[in-house]
């Protein structure tokens, strides 16, 4: 197995295909868009799916893939069917925004993801719209409806935002009630990728649950799984479950076992740090896989502690105002 300098055990990649969204989302990125990668920029299918080798002959037995929208890359399910044919691997995960996933739910299936994270901020198609910045909340549920058609683990993303969807935090518990689905809600955090100060989080997991509390007082926890980012709870007699993900209060650093690598191919230890090695550019250098073994070795061993130091580095470097879309989620 994988251990950082603080000896937690990394056996989780997130890996993002393309920077690329068929989004506008605000809290995301500027409603023109980003200046997107080039394609010499990005990681070819060939250059992640090695790195993915690589990873997972360490120890990583858990791969998400994010994006931007993974969906708009071109073919991308040829990729998806290599990775989920790594030996060793135990898990293969897509986040994604439904826009254009349901007709390729049943080959998901096939290749053996069982669970998908579908980004959902609202359950009122006007103030998708607003969220959005475009008209698609049609397709979202249709994918949605075609995971649970599919007997496929469903988990919804939704970000809480103060004065934008607080009054959508009780609808989207309630279609736990009869929908085997998880609603997970994050904290807001300050990768909008244009610059402007975040002025400071107004609902964090307290008032969240808070918020669940007032109108559903019989609400149940429930036990974590390890290395969870959620605190996870029930309400009796529904179907689903509900998270609370405290993304920006940073409450389950002590547990991560992730790490991230962004459609450029930069690693990424914390999601608040800055990027710690270039893996595209070891590769196209000639790199071997026994070396670049070494390399990544050495920089898990340089972890930050915590999302806190991270970000306190980075900010001193460059600032943090760059776009989720970037990151990889």
């Amino acid at each position: 197995m994988l251990f950082d300098n603080h000896g937690r055990p990394i056996t989780y990649l997130r890996l993002a295909v393309t920077d690329k969204c068929n989004l506008r989302c605000f809290y995301c990125m500027p409603e023109e868009g980003l200046d997107w990668l080039s394609r010499a920029e990005l990681m070819s299918y060939e250059e992640m799916l090695r790195v993915c080798r690589v990873m997972v002959n360490m120890g990583i037995g858990k791969i998400r893939i994010t994006g931007g929208e993974p969906f708009v890359r071109k073919d991308i399910m040829q990729l998806l069917t290599a990775i989920a044919g790594l030996d060793g691997l135990n898990e293969l995960n897509i986040t994604t925004n439904g826009v254009l996933t349901a007709p390729y739910v049943p080959e998901l299936k096939k290749i053996g993801v069982r669970s998908v994270n579908l980004s959902l901020d609202t359950l009122d198609a006007n103030r998708f719209f607003t969220i959005t910045r475009r008209d698609e909340f049609s397709n979202v549920i249709a994918a949605m409806e075609a995971m649970l058609h599919h007997d496929m683990e469903v988990k919804i993303n939704a970000v809480v935002m103060d004065g934008k969807n607080t009054q959508d935090i009780l609808p989207l518990v309630e279609l736990t009630k009869n929908l085997p689905v998880s609603v997970r809600f994050i904290e807001e955090m300050p990768f909008n990728g244009d610059g402007h100060v975040y002025d400071g989080l107004h609902w964090d997991y307290v008032r969240i649950l808070d918020e669940i509390k007032a109108k559903y007082p019989q609400i149940k926890k429930l036990d974590d799984p390890a290395n969870s980012t959620a605190y996870n709870y029930h309400i009796p007699g529904h179907k689903g479950s509900i998270g609370i993900i405290a993304a920006y209060s940073r409450t389950f650093c002590g547990t991560c076992n992730r790490i991230r690598i962004t459609p450029q191919g930069q690693l990424k230890t914390c999601l608040y740090d800055d990027g710690v090695l270039n893996v595209r550019d070891l590769l196209r250098a000639g790199t071997e896989d026994d070396k670049l073994q070494n390399i990544l070795r050495d920089a898990f061993k340089h972890r930050p502690k915590d999302g806190r130091e991270a970000e306190r580095a980075r900010i001193a470097k460059t600032g943090i105002h760059e776009s989720m879309a970037t990151i990889g989620g």
